[in-house]
């Protein structure tokens, strides 16, 4: 999936998803370098593949506040030690609507550039 970012955007990109989703950057191929963003992956337990995450840039940058991605954790326990550490690091976590997904917990939050992020987990 693609998330949009802003020109220069990389960093406050980083602390949300590295330092607070516990994502890993990789590397660009190299004919991509040049424009900007970032990869991103998720792994599962056995090292696995389980999500990828491509942030590219866009100018002019528009946030999406509806249309979002969606990531599944393992757990409840997870789901709110992610949010607690977004919470941390100044990021802004709605649990209001926690409860009206049959089957999973979730919350909605917000990335660097103002993204809208879902995160959930099975019951």
């Amino acid at each position: 999936m693609q998330v949009a970012i802003p020109p220069g955007g990389e960093e406050a990109a980083r602390r949300f998803y590295v330092d607070g989703l516990g994502l890993t950057e990789v590397e660009k191929p190299a004919p991509l370098r040049g424009r900007g963003g970032l990869w991103l992956r998720a792994y599962d337990d056995s090292g696995g593949v389980a999500a990828e995450i491509h942030l590219g840039v866009e100018s002019p940058y528009h946030p999406a506040r509806k249309a979002h991605p969606a990531l599944l954790l393992g757990s409840r326990d997870h789901l709110d030690e992610v949010a607690a550490r977004l919470g941390r690091l100044g990021f802004d976590v709605d649990g209001t609507e926690r409860h009206t997904f049959p089957g999973h917990e979730r919350v909605h939050t917000f990335d660097a550039h103002g993204n809208r992020i879902e995160l959930l987990a099975p019951v």
